[in-house]
């Protein structure tokens, strides 16, 4: 059945059990999660960054921005979460999709080497920036468990 509108769901940590038609968020660890709005059953990771997506709270809800393109789940469903509601996008081809791909992924190279070349010049300067160890360490903790989760068999 295919969703029509989520309810967010603030959490700590993600939950082991995704419940359709709910919108986890985790603020700590930059992660919002659901189960895809076509109804597929598929859990959709959208890490929160720079570079991923972007999380919106306005007064009449939770907005992501870009769109959720589901490219390697069956359904490839593309659609967009604005106020909790879901506005559905019209299917893409194969070759708009490699598109979108192509540029995310240079995007993230781009962002990546920005980041890197801060870093070289931070290591050059007196140590002065707090590394928030423990919420790095909770979200590996996070992408672990998701990713351990598609390998366990389910009865």
């Amino acid at each position: 059945m295919m969703i029509k509108h989520v309810s967010p769901v603030f959490v700590e940590f993600i939950p082991d059990q995704i419940e359709e038609g709910n919108l986890y968020i985790s603020e700590q660890y930059n992660t919002v999660i659901h189960k895809c709005c076509c109804g597929c059953g598929e859990e959709v990771v959208t890490p929160l960054s720079p570079v991923d997506w972007r999380l919106v709270k306005g007064a009449r809800g939770i907005s992501l921005y870009p769109s959720i393109g589901n490219w390697s789940y069956q359904c490839k469903s593309h659609y967009f979460i604005r106020d909790n509601q879901i506005l559905w996008a019209e299917q893409m081809s194969p070759q708009q999709i490699r598109r979108v791909q192509q540029k995310d992924f240079q995007d993230k190279e781009r962002h990546i080497a920005y980041l890197n070349s801060n870093r070289d010049d931070a290591l050059k300067q007196p140590a002065q920036k707090h590394v928030d160890v423990p919420s790095f360490i909770g979200l590996i903790r996070t992408v672990w468990r998701f990713v351990k989760s598609k390998f366990v068999r389910r009865r």
